[in-house]
């Protein structure tokens, strides 16, 4: 794949697992759709982040405006996935949402873009109605499968 979108969870992930991850799909850009972009996992707050990709070689976007607001992540979190879907997308109704999925195209339109989040299932995660949406506007292609980032032999089985 030459262009398009991949969804990434690094749910579970080492920073390094995750790059390393990215770099064998060939990403070329990471487009982090959390609202906040901080994390008590190392290496995945904005400024640790960019740099570990930007040592990679690939590009990092904040797309702020694409993150599920903090008072709609209860219904993914207790199995009432549709419902928060069914919130989420109303909350991209508003300008700076529809500008950031058209940016968020755009990028995609040639090379790349792996959308990224914490939850490691994506059917879980708000991030696939960010996808959804970029694809419903025919603006750009989906890799229908996410980025699978090794876990370490360290880990835990069931992550």
């Amino acid at each position: 794949m030459t262009h398009g979108l991949v969804s990434v969870g690094y749910e579970g992930r080492t920073i390094e697992d995750t790059v390393t991850a990215l770099m064998a799909m060939g990403v070329h850009t990471v487009a982090d759709v959390r609202l906040n972009a901080i994390s008590r996992k190392p290496g995945f707050s904005k400024s640790r982040l960019r740099e570990a990709l930007a040592a990679a070689g690939i590009e990092y976007r904040h797309l702020r405006s694409l993150g599920n607001p903090k008072d709609n992540r209860t219904p993914f979190w207790s199995g009432q996935v549709e419902e928060g879907r069914r919130v989420f997308k109303g909350a991209l109704d508003n300008e700076a949402a529809v500008d950031s999925l058209r940016e968020l195209a755009e990028l995609a339109s040639d090379r790349v873009v792996a959308v990224l989040c914490f939850e490691a299932d994506q059917a879980m995660c708000h991030r696939q109605v960010v996808i959804d949406e970029v694809v419903a506007r025919g603006q750009c292609p989906w890799r229908r499968r996410r980025v699978r980032i090794p876990l370490r032999a360290s880990r835990r089985p069931e992550c």
